[in-house]
């Protein structure tokens, strides 16, 4: 009872000579500024050392969020727009966030030394228990993209257990073949690095166009400052394993996946491909129309809106009301409904708005959206 009556106190008269209310406040908000900005750290491997930074505190019974970027980003230039959108919010204030940076992508990155040997996705993979377990988080649900996808599937297979879900943006689950290899070699004798990365991140028809989007991440790769890393890690996902996904074998992602992939993006067939190798009943697939290579850039409400659905389907944040984009969609095809009794376009992943949630159709189908 003592021990209670002077937390009373305490809370009523600051022990801190000089401290008041108003203070307190501001220390309060200076502490959530620090949330928000993230805080970065970095943590000693078998395979080198990586940095990570963490948003928002842990929440009890709850995974963290992990991302991994893509060959020629980091985790600000990969996820920035997504995770800054405003429907995204309600999901950030339910899950503390781990961005990884590649090993020698980070801002201010030094270039590593001639002849240094960087890790592989097999390796890089292995780098994230030293992360889980600095931090002391048990599970995960990962979103990645490209190579971050593929070393994020690769860690899922090594420990399943501490997986929940996976958002792969993306993903190509497969080795290079010979004549992929030999196309690589060719286009590397008359294209730049930073101009092959570019390939493998957005469509042809994004880079005929030259937007402002594609001249923005041009300008990102071609004058980082850690070009010479960021080859090293180009080389690494040239160099990828056969992940060996079998549907019903024993190599396979045992939690609930969620594929996605831009119409027409340079992936889209490794990303069917993948879908076709994957439990159905456990994985969900979602093409985005005029989303191009980095449907995360260029679409963050309706990837906002899909990934909400999925934590959904896995049980969190039931309580969610729809988002904007929802809702509009809703409306739009009650009223073409009323007009004449037919579907807008035909999709097997509907929207319910009472729930908020989504129905994949008769269990044991792929969820397939164009969206």
């Amino acid at each position: 009872m003592a021990e209670l009556q002077e937390v009373q106190i305490t809370e009523e008269k600051p022990l801190l000579p000089g401290q008041t209310p108003e203070v307190a406040k501001e220390a309060e908000l200076a502490a959530r500024i620090l949330l928000d900005q993230g805080q970065t750290h970095s943590v000693e491997t078998p395979y080198g050392s990586v940095t990570f930074t963490v948003y928002g505190t842990p929440k009890p019974k709850r995974p963290a969020i992990l991302t991994y970027h893509d060959v020629g980003l980091n985790y600000k230039s990969c996820f920035q727009s997504l995770f800054q959108f405003g429907d995204m919010q309600e999901i950030i204030q339910n899950f503390v966030r781990v961005h990884v940076d590649a090993p020698g992508m980070e801002e201010g990155a030094p270039v590593f030394p001639v002849g240094y040997q960087y890790p592989s996705l097999d390796q890089l993979a292995d780098m994230i228990p030293c992360i889980l377990q600095y931090l002391n988080f048990s599970t995960i649900i990962g979103i990645g993209v490209g190579a971050g996808a593929y070393i994020l599937s690769r860690y899922a297979l090594n420990h399943q257990d501490t997986v929940e879900g996976l958002v792969l943006i993306n993903i190509d689950p497969n080795a290079k073949g010979w004549m992929d290899w030999a196309a690589h070699k060719l286009t590397g004798l008359t294209s730049s690095i930073s101009e092959m990365i570019l390939g493998h991140l957005f469509s042809q028809e994004e880079l005929s166009r030259n937007s402002e989007l594609i001249q923005k991440y041009r300008n990102i790769i071609a004058r980082a400052p850690n070009l010479d890393n960021i080859e090293l890690y180009w080389n690494s996902y040239n160099n990828r394993r056969d992940l060996n996904l079998e549907r019903g074998g024993d190599i396979t992602l045992k939690c609930p996946v969620m594929l996605v992939v831009g119409d027409q993006a340079p992936h889209e067939d490794a990303v069917v491909e993948c879908n076709s190798k994957l439990d159905p009943t456990q994985t969900s697939f979602l093409k985005m129309a005029d989303s191009g290579g980095q449907p995360q850039l260029t679409q963050p409400g309706k990837l906002t809106e899909a990934i909400k659905y999925f934590l959904q389907g896995m049980g969190y944040m039931a309580s969610s009301c729809m988002t904007r984009l929802s809702r509009s969609r809703t409306a739009s095809l009650t009223s073409a409904a009323s007009i004449d009794g037919s579907r807008s376009r035909s999709r097997t992943m509907s929207q319910s708005s009472e729930s908020g949630t989504l129905s994949s159709g008769p269990p044991g189908h792929t969820m397939e959206v164009s969206c």
